[in-house]
């Protein structure tokens, strides 16, 4: 075998980083002797539960249990599943794993019966766990056999499958040209798998089985967010498969959601694993922090929902108390929107769990509940009315989204009254600035961070980047300040009233809200979305409400009038392939959709209807919609 092969550069090395770690390593190639005996005690190639291995440690971290209870668990574990989608296959799997698996055993009297739980792992203490790896593994499916680079085994089941690809050849093959096939030819091994790794010795990927390409992520940091990050396969292994990190993975760290098209399987990425266990590592020091667990900055678009679901999940299962959370939002579209991840990843089944109104929230938080989810606006009160404590219990942590708005100041500290003794964790998108001492006072400082430029290098967040368009704003009357004197002078005001004046013509609201500009920005967008060299999406954000709704009927006026423009230029093409190529066009800009997209407000009708715009059509859609989802 040539030195510079994938077994001797990348193959190898790997199942020596696994030895290091602590897992007994075996090749596999000629598991069956010439007698057809396995070294594993499996009966045939189709089975993937090493039941030799399986039995030892459920004898050992179940004593007690008698014989039949093995049996009871061993038969479940390991029954086919192949009439299920894979997913819910993986599923169903992860649940018996993780909870344990219920048996019943008959009386010794013959008179009735007792339920037990077999447990499967011993998440608490990693040693009493079986670890081995296999390499060159054969798993035979309906109709083929396949060999698999690296399987890893835990108490005989196979929890991790590892892919190689020589120094030289494109990852992406793993996932396109191995993977994929795999999961067709063989599933019955992912019926069973915690996740996946894909390398090629220089770049490594790791994701959950349901996983697109896409969605496989890097793990460059081992132990701390300080690190500097390295892509290697020697920090994906150090990282992920050391058995305590692994066995965390697997039963804090994974989600199963459901989303449109189905279920998915969802696994922490480096950035939310290192920073859910930064934040639980404050909550075991929650005695001398007096209630401020700290601000977990994770930039937007990086899974801060799913950031928040691990925490709570990892907190009820693995912290001593009877925590209840408050997760708090400033808008009713991120309420419902955070409420459905939660029930969408199985976090919460409580139909009660949000609270309609102020007096809900307070009855909601007298009462002994998991999750509470709410509107900040919810714990306002009457004017000059102190707001009345409504829990002395020490164990409420209060999530907040995006926690340090300037409206976040009165109703930060109603929080704290009506909660004395919880402790404040805040997730956000955007770093504290300078002045939001409020934001501080109430949360602390950074308990985590992750900013857009790592974001961006680790693909989880399309880079941006800044094109300076017009209209610029500029200064045409050189005589400003002395022709405003003049008109200030003849209109005879005090000085308040001039204070007054001058305070609004400081803003440079008027100025950016200008019709004639607000126009000629409409022009550019449509101008810049057709001529920008690719089909795609945009997003225009606007300084408020009422500027919004005006910027969408300005870009609909230009947006028809390209069009127009258009079926002119149709009219008048001289050859069928110009017509085809302008016909495209239309119909890109025909099925192009376009939509506001803003929060609710009181009187919000009255209001936009002051300024001659209609916001009903475009709320009826949001509300329409959101409903859908």
């Amino acid at each position: 075998m040539s030195e510079y092969s994938e077994d001797n550069l990348v193959e190898q090395p790997a199942i020596g980083l696994f030895s290091e770690l602590g897992w007994e390593t075996v090749n596999g190639f000629h598991e069956f002797d010439s007698s057809g005996k396995s070294i594993f005690g499996r009966d045939a190639r189709t089975e993937v539960v090493l039941r030799s291995r399986l039995r030892p440690a459920l004898e050992r971290l179940n004593p007690g249990l008698p014989q039949e209870a093995f049996d009871q668990a061993m038969e479940e574990l390991t029954q086919d599943r192949s009439a299920m989608a894979p997913v819910q296959a993986n599923r169903e799997i992860y649940e018996l794993i993780k909870e344990g698996i219920r048996v019943k055993i008959p009386a010794p009297d013959g008179q009735g019966e007792t339920v037990e739980t077999v447990r499967l792992m011993d998440w608490n203490t990693p040693g009493n766990n079986d670890f081995l790896l296999v390499n060159q593994f054969w798993i035979t499916g309906e109709m083929y056999t396949r060999r698999a680079d690296l399987v890893g085994f835990v108490n005989g089941i196979p929890l991790l499958f590892v892919e190689l690809k020589a120094t030289h050849a494109r990852l992406e093959d793993a996932y396109n040209k191995n993977l994929r096939d795999y999961k067709d030819t063989i599933p019955q091994l992912f019926w069973y798998n915690a996740f996946i790794i894909l390398s090629n010795g220089s770049r490594s990927r790791i994701g959950g089985m349901s996983a697109s390409w896409e969605h496989f992520a890097e793990w460059k940091k081992i132990n701390s967010e300080g690190e500097e990050g390295v892509v290697s396969l020697e920090t994906m292994i150090r990282g992920t498969c050391d058995p305590a990190r692994l066995l965390d993975l697997m039963e804090n760290f994974t989600l199963f959601m459901e989303v449109q098209g189905g279920l998915i399987k969802l696994l922490a990425r480096n950035h939310q694993y290192l920073g859910v266990n930064n934040a639980i590592e404050a909550l075991k020091d929650i005695k001398h922090r007096a209630g401020k667990l700290g601000v977990f900055w994770h930039t937007q678009g990086s899974g801060k929902s799913v950031s928040m679901i691990c925490f709570a999940q990892k907190v009820l299962r693995n912290v001593p108390g009877n925590w209840t959370f408050v997760v708090i939002t400033d808008r009713q579209e991120l309420d419902s929107q955070i409420y459905k991840n939660f029930a969408a990843a199985g976090a919460v089944t409580e139909k009660e769990a949000q609270a309609t109104s102020s007096q809900h929230l307070r009855q909601l938080l007298s009462e002994d509940h998991r999750y509470v989810f709410t509107l900040i606006h919810k714990f306002r009160t009457e004017k000059g009315e102190p707001h009345p404590v409504l829990s002395k219990r020490d164990d409420i942590i209060v999530i907040t989204d995006e926690a340090h708005r300037s409206q976040y100041d009165t109703l930060a500290m109603n929080m704290r009254t009506a909660l004395p003794n919880a402790s404040f964790i805040a997730f956000t998108g955007t770093p504290l600035i300078v002045g939001e001492e409020k934001t501080r006072e109430v949360f602390g400082d950074y308990v985590s961070v992750y900013d857009f430029r790592q974001s961006v290098e680790d693909g989880a967040t399309v880079p941006l980047y800044y094109e300076n368009r017009i209209p610029e704003l500029q200064l045409t009357n050189e005589n400003l300040n002395e022709d405003m004197e003049a008109l200030l002078e003849a209109a005879e005001l005090d000085e308040a009233q001039e204070k007054k004046l001058e305070r609004e013509f400081a803003r440079q609201y008027h100025l950016i809200t200008r019709e004639d500009r607000l126009e000629a920005v409409a022009k550019d967008i449509v101008q810049h979305f057709f001529s920008r060299g690719f089909p795609g999406k945009a997003m225009v954000i606007s300084i408020d409400k009422a500027t919004a709704l005006r910027m969408y009927d300005k870009v609909q006026k230009y947006w028809k009038k390209e069009m127009s423009r258009l079926m002119d230029e149709m009219a008048t093409a001289l050859t069928d392939d110009a017509r085809e190529a302008i016909k495209e066009k239309l119909d890109y800009i025909e099925s192009t959709d376009m939509a506001v997209v803003v929060s609710q407000g009181q009187n919000e009708i009255e209001e936009m209807k002051a300024k001659r715009l209609n916001i009903e059509p475009h709320r009826k859609r949001m509300i329409s919609e959101d409903l859908e989802t």
